[in-house]
């Protein structure tokens, strides 16, 4: 039980860190952005409220909560609504920000302003995760193929692994399509990963404590949450520290560029949300 318990803690760490390091995601952008106005408090506070969602996500993906799901379905094109207009308002937002780094420290009212308006990032960080529908699913499909691979190379994984992949089918069954053929995954991408199996480990237990399941879902939610903090805190900290090396004008487009790109988001999710509605 402990090794499952630390192979899962150490699975969910790696996979947080790993899948936060992609830039063109909402949070990335919006770290970024005023990472290089020299906001690392406020950067924090949007990863703990985007860690928030992703270890609610997950949880309920992997512990298989899949009933909660039905109920969750039909308000995503109301998400995705949602979505849009957050994106686009922050996208607009960025792009329309004006600033001056070199003197940003010189004017101590200015920093009192930016104090003040720090204290928001938890609440950004956290709506822009749980307005974001694609967050489920990717949860559910990552996780699977994460936990999956460990499984196939002889690692415990407490059961996990069979519960994600029943998951997966109950969920297909209740949209109706395939978003992860379960089967195809396991006997065409595992097979030509070319990485040695450990040699001699015990077999699984067919049952466990009452709870167990629960508590390693937790884990696993929870180290992939730290993850993911682990990497923006990384990334806020390297972009503060060195954004004064950096010419002012290229700065000032960059953050325009990563706000025109989270607008474009945020009509990609109107685009999806007329999809579904007509």
């Amino acid at each position: 039980m402990g090794e499952s318990i630390f192979t899962i803690s150490v699975t969910g760490l790696l996979a947080g860190f790993i899948f936060a390091m992609p830039i063109a995601g909402p949070i990335s952008i919006l770290i970024t952005s005023n990472a290089l106005k020299g906001r690392l408090r406020y950067c924090n506070l949007v990863s703990l409220g985007a860690s928030l969602a992703d270890f609610t996500f997950v949880f309920i993906a992997v512990y298989g909560v899949t009933k909660l799901y039905s109920f969750y379905a039909p308000i995503i094109p109301y998400m995705y609504t949602a979505g849009a207009i957050f994106f686009i308002f922050l996208g607009n937002k960025i792009i329309r920000t004006k600033f001056d780094i070199e003197h940003l420290q010189d004017n101590s009212h200015l920093v009192d302003k930016i104090k003040k308006k720090d204290k928001g990032g938890f609440y950004t960080g956290l709506m822009i995760n749980f307005l974001n529908p694609t967050l489920f699913i990717g949860s559910l499909t990552s996780s699977f193929f994460v936990i999956s691979l460990i499984a196939s190379l002889g690692f415990h994984t407490g059961g996990l692994a069979l519960q994600i992949d029943q998951n997966v089918k109950e969920i297909n069954k209740i949209e109706g399509a395939h978003m992860v053929d379960s089967q195809a995954l396991k006997h065409e991408q595992f097979d030509k990963i070319q990485i040695p199996k450990r040699g001699v480990h015990k077999a699984e237990p067919s049952t466990f404590p009452p709870h167990f399941h629960l508590a390693i879902s937790i884990c696993y939610a929870f180290f992939l949450a730290v993850g993911s903090i682990l990497w923006f805190y990384l990334l806020a900290f390297m972009l503060v520290r060195f954004r004064q090396r950096i010419n002012i004008k290229i700065i000032s487009g960059i953050v325009k560029s990563l706000g025109v790109i989270l607008c474009f988001i945020g009509l990609y999710f109107g685009y999806l949300a007329a999809k579904i509605f007509f």
